[in-house]
């Protein structure tokens, strides 16, 4: 029987939603959100949320990693175990990128919630990216509106560097993870020789990016007691994977 990906994703939520351009928004008016960098105020953009999906997040990717858009959805529904999981959590999604190609990994009756605190992106990925098995949120991922252990996967690529409390937000992508899920995230790394580091970490500073080094997830993980973690690094980003234990 086929299910409402809205309404099911309102099944999930612990907190009421307003339908609100093809997504729930928790939020409403008020985001309690500090003041935003330069780079958080372009994610806000109507301009951005256009160019981002086909422009700007392919090129600049490849040219951080070397990876294709294609092979980097490849390694994270690998890493995700999506073939097996039920229910996608893909936090800081923007247009959904991501969150559509991962749905379309899942099992039939699987559910991939992209989750923003972006209005011109979320629109975007209702308009561009949406499908049987995919429903948009927006919220702070600071504060995640799902109970604990609600998702059999949680992601977030290429936007941690760009939050406010990157940590504090991983920390609720543990919290929502189901025991025997996994999750995966796709950030900045500074782990290359001391003049590529410095100048990178300098020019990230400019735009509001942090750049993190190759202990700070792992570790994150570790004391949160993830197993299985493993790490991946390619220029100047990092892939980071782990299971929550059972």
């Amino acid at each position: 029987m086929h299910t409402d990906p809205l309404e099911l994703t309102r099944s999930l939520l612990s907190e009421t939603a307003v339908l609100r351009h093809g997504f729930l928004d928790v939020l409403g008016e008020s985001t309690s959100a500090p003041v935003p960098t330069f780079a958080q105020r372009a994610m806000n953009s109507p301009f951005v949320a256009t160019v981002y999906e086909r422009l700007w997040r392919p090129a600049s990717f490849y040219l951080a990693s070397g990876f294709t858009a294609q092979a980097e959805q490849r390694r994270a529904a690998a890493a995700l175990q999506l073939h097996s999981a039920g229910t996608l959590l893909d936090v800081a999604c923007g247009p959904g990128n991501f969150t559509a190609p991962l749905a379309r990994c899942l099992p039939a009756g699987g559910l991939a919630v992209g989750f923003d605190i972006s209005e011109p992106m979320l629109a975007r990925a209702v308009a561009d990216n949406s499908g049987p098995q995919t429903c948009y949120v927006r919220g702070d991922a600071r504060m995640l509106p799902f109970d604990d252990e609600t998702f059999d996967a949680v992601c977030c690529f290429g936007a941690l560097y760009l939050m406010p409390e990157p940590f504090r937000i991983t920390h609720e992508m543990v919290r929502v993870l189901r025991p025997g899920g996994r999750i995966a995230i796709l950030t900045s790394y500074s782990g290359q020789t001391a003049p590529i580091r410095k100048a990178l970490t300098a020019t990230a500073g400019l735009i509001g990016l942090t750049m993190f080094d190759r202990h700070s997830f792992v570790d994150l993980f570790a004391s949160a007691g993830l197993v299985d973690i493993d790490q991946q690094a390619q220029r100047a980003l990092q892939f980071v994977a782990a299971t929550k234990p059972r």
